[in-house]
């Protein structure tokens, strides 16, 4: 199973719905609050860079805000982690390259200067040379002898192997590789295996672990907190990340902030998981990971609440290795109370499910649905941030304890504030298809979100014997999990329950929802990738799987219709309960293949459906949005929190909300400087 669940919201175009999974309340707050505030700052390469603001900052105590700017200073300690993690050399890349901009006093302007600049940009959005989202290595744009050139004049310098990173397309080309027929570790540039180690070998290392956990229902996260090296007589080893070991300066950094963050916490239960989590990093300990878990969902009663840690699994294709994230959230309260009627009926949503009564849970348990404000993100969740987050990601635990999930509604906010107009009347089928979006695209695509997290992702069981998905579907449970929790919120918001629980208006909202994830689904969300390529990013093969796997059972029985005019593709829903008979079939078999383990049938429908694009299609669809000269992706500058200090205490922590989006990465990258480009 995923550990932290999110979605890029950085495809927005009219509506939010055209995503097809956001967020927030369906009646929650809107934020933020001040029309004037400028959320976007800037647009280079497919990026956007855009800005939130933290509501009710000066509502809260003094000490909650002493805990929040402890926490996210206990986050940015870590930001080098994750750029190491990415990839072996992109510390090193990152910093010659911000020494040049830094220090080079020669021409700086032209297209070598101008391509330098956004090849820097790049790697700050991305933390690292590789695209975040479609994980190819970027184009640098700029000559080689520019850049030697260049650094030369600043005392800056690069290796061969470096260098050859930078600009040869051939080398470490993708981050992340999930392709099923080929060697996946061996495939991939991401820094979580020595690069001459083979999948099967990461296999059967981890196997003779398990081999211990036989049976018990409380499997570690082996993997999770490490990096697999050939150690000096060739046999395998853990790095293990803690103060003594791997990352060890980064995160002797990260507990000296949390000791403080812990010292002010709201209450004893936060202070205890704090206290977990330093114990922790200073061990490595698997087990008090488990147990910092445990306390962690218990802790629902504070306003301020984080996530912190080797968390996503994302990057590793084997989703074994979590990749380094904080995240620093204030409850919205009110918001929060208006959807806590999701989680209070999972029970009944788990009832009523068209998957198998063996693999639905006799009792559903713990579920926590929090409305938040974000104050600070770093590492894996910066820039590019989730808007919607369900943790822990230990099966074990969500059984016994439950899980938190979140939505980020300052994120979303902006995210609206920051659309562009048109995408809706281009590639919607007719003005019954567009008075839907306009009235309720945005209601459906919150209530699909906190479907998709409050209910999707804490739904179903797996058999007795069978283990988590991580390694029984291996490289595929990501797309299959996510496409799990997706059919959950797409079979139930079509339940007039929905209704009755008043959490949606009306089943109009419901025609919205699958509208807009079926256009998504099936080709708006390709403007995303370049002629050529295929689909690697988990979230996008779970809606292409879904959507592609759903039109060709609703075409042959009419239920959808695509239609061509003026040389341009349209789908029109005809029998929305018939769709949702399919979403309801979907479901019972990819529960089925997560309950069972079955490998071979996660490949065959990822394959299938979830990866190979139609290429008439794509180049359609991106001749379609040139118009628009919109980028597909974004991300934010964060807020910074500024101590106010009197006799050596802090008496107040204020708000800036800087808009400069290089001043910011430059100034992280002299404050935050933790790691050596060796690790």
């Amino acid at each position: 199973m995923q550990s932290f669940f999110r979605f890029s919201l950085s495809l927005i175009p009219a509506v939010i719905l055209l995503l097809g999974s956001t967020h927030l309340a369906a009646q929650g707050k809107k934020a933020p609050a001040d029309p004037e505030f400028q959320v976007m700052t800037e647009q280079f390469a497919d990026i956007k860079i855009l800005r939130y603001q933290i509501p009710a900052w000066d509502k809260l105590s003094l000490q909650q805000k002493q805990l929040v700017y402890y926490l996210t200073q206990a986050g940015l300690a870590g930001r080098d982690i994750i750029y190491d993690q990415n990839y072996r050399h992109n510390l090193p890349i990152r910093r010659a390259l911000e020494k040049v901009y830094n220090d080079y006093q020669g021409q700086r302007s032209g297209a070598d200067w101008e391509a330098f600049e956004v090849y820097l940009k790049r790697i700050w959005f991305s933390n690292g040379i590789h695209h975040h989202y479609s994980y190819e290595k970027f184009e640098p744009g700029f000559r080689r002898d520019f850049l030697t050139s260049a650094m030369r004049a600043v005392g800056a310098s690069l290796t061969a192997d470096q260098l050859k990173a930078v600009f040869d397309p051939a080398i470490d080309s993708k981050k992340v590789n999930k392709d099923g027929d080929k060697d996946v570790v061996l495939a991939s540039a991401v820094n979580f295996y020595d690069p001459d180690i083979t999948q099967k070998e990461v296999e059967a290392f981890y196997e003779k672990m398990k081999a211990a956990d036989q049976g018990s229902k409380q499997e570690l996260s082996y993997g999770l907190n490490s990096k697999l090296v050939k150690g000096e007589n060739g046999m395998l080893e853990e790095k293990v990340y803690s103060t003594n070991g791997m990352y060890g300066r980064a995160i002797g950094q990260m507990v000296q902030w949390l000791e403080l963050a812990a010292a002010v916490a709201e209450n004893d239960v936060q202070a205890k998981g704090l206290k977990l989590l330093i114990d922790y990093y200073n061990t490595g300990d698997l087990s008090t990971w488990d147990d910092y878990n445990v306390v962690w969902v218990q802790d629902t009663e504070g306003i301020v609440d984080y996530i912190h840690g080797f968390i996503e699994v994302y990057n590793d294709p084997l989703g074994l290795r979590g990749s380094y994230e904080s995240l620093v959230e204030i409850r919205d309260l009110d918001a929060s109370a208006k959807m806590k009627v999701l989680s209070e009926n999972a029970q009944y949503f788990e009832d009523n499910s068209p998957i198998s009564d063996k693999h639905k849970k006799a009792n559903v348990v713990g579920i926590t649905y929090n409305f938040i404000n974000v104050a600070g993100e770093a590492g894996d969740a910066s820039p590019s941030t989730p808007i919607g987050v369900n943790l822990p990601n230990a099966n074990w635990i969500r059984a016994e304890y439950g899980s938190k999930s979140v939505s980020l509604g300052n994120i979303v906010a902006a995210y609206e504030q920051a659309g562009t107009s048109g995408f809706l009347e281009e590639f919607s089928n007719d003005p019954a298809e567009i008075e839907f979006s306009k009235n309720y695209g945005k209601q459906a695509a919150k209530l699909h979100t906190a479907l998709h997290e409050v209910i999707g992702h804490a739904s179903g069981q797996i058999n007795p014997g069978v283990g988590t998905p991580k390694s029984t579907l291996k490289n595929y449970a990501s797309t299959i999990e996510e496409a799990r929790a997706d059919l959950v919120a797409l079979y139930y918001i079509m339940d007039p329950q929905l209704v009755k629980l008043g959490v949606m208006d009306n089943m109009d909202v419901a025609k919205a929802a699958y509208d807009d994830f079926m256009k998504n689904g099936l080709f708006l969300q390709l403007r995303r990738l370049k002629p050529g390529e295929v689909i690697e990013e988990d979230h996008m093969r779970n809606r292409q799987l879904i959507a592609g796997w759903a039109y060709e059972k609703a075409v042959n029985s009419g239920a959808i219709i695509m239609d061509t005019r003026d040389q341009k593709t349209y789908f029109d829903i005809v029998d929305y309960q018939a769709l949702r008979g399919i979403f309801g079939t979907q479901l019972m078999e990819i529960q089925r293949i997560t309950s069972e383990g079955d490998y071979a049938a996660a490949k065959a429908l990822v394959e299938k459906y979830g990866v190979q694009v139609d290429k008439n299609l794509h180049a359609e669809v991106l001749k379609r949005v040139e118009q628009f000269n919109s980028a597909p992706y974004s991300g934010f500058i964060n807020p910074v929190l500024v101590p106010v200090e009197k006799d050596g205490k802090i008496t107040d922590v204020k708000v800036e909300y800087p808009d400069d989006f290089t001043k910011q990465m430059i100034e992280y990258g002299k404050t935050y400087s933790t790691l050596k480009g060796d690790n």
